[in-house]
């Protein structure tokens, strides 16, 4: 309990807003909450799953209405999702509501707004990326592997820091525009938007 309250005062406190409209290069306020011992990587993780939902376009169909949630799905990372039910509890982004989902084995990444493919379903990247590359569908990681293999966001861990790296135009392709204020907070950025 103690840790999701660290997670949840972090995420307040922070106001992601604006950390996110820093000056490119700088180094969000997520190095604020790394620091603190209570709050784990895939605490992390989460948070920036569930935030990116303010800074992605989907195209209009990629809804049936207006109402319709966003959709979280989730493969290969438990942790990560137990945390990530707790986050969409609490918040909606654009005015919408979120849906976190868990991949088992064999399920179809189909209808997702957002695809994490964690270490535990290493197995399987090359077939979810595969499934969701013809939908717009933001797909994240959190190995070189998984950026290699073609996901749009890599999780890469520095100096003790969550970071990510983004392939805009892999994004591009699947009809998913990142706004240059996430670009701007990247480690790494593949790819001119356009």
């Amino acid at each position: 309990m103690k840790r999701r309250a660290a997670v949840c005062a972090w995420l307040h406190a922070a106001g992601w807003g604006a950390t996110l409209s820093v000056v490119p290069g700088a180094m969000p306020a997520v190095a604020w909450a790394q620091a603190d011992p209570l709050v784990a990587e895939h605490q992390v993780k989460a948070a920036y799953l569930h935030k990116f939902l303010d800074f992605v376009e989907w195209p209009a169909t990629a809804f049936g209405t207006e109402q319709s949630p966003y959709v979280i799905g989730v493969a290969g990372a438990d942790a990560l999702a137990d945390e990530l039910e707790v986050l969409v509890a609490r918040r909606r982004p654009n005015g919408r509501p979120v849906v976190a989902r868990r991949l088992r084995p064999g399920e179809s990444p189909a209808d997702l707004h957002v695809l994490f493919v964690g270490r535990g379903a290493a197995a399987r990247l090359g077939a979810l990326l595969a499934a969701a590359e013809k939908q717009p569908t933001l797909t994240v990681t959190e190995t070189e592997e998984g950026f290699a293999a073609g996901s749009m966001i890599s999780f890469a861990v520095e100096d003790k820091r969550v970071r990510f790296d983004v392939a805009v135009r892999r994004a591009e392709a699947s009809e998913v525009k990142i706004s240059s204020r996430l670009l701007g907070v990247a480690r790494r950025v593949v790819g001119a938007p356009s």
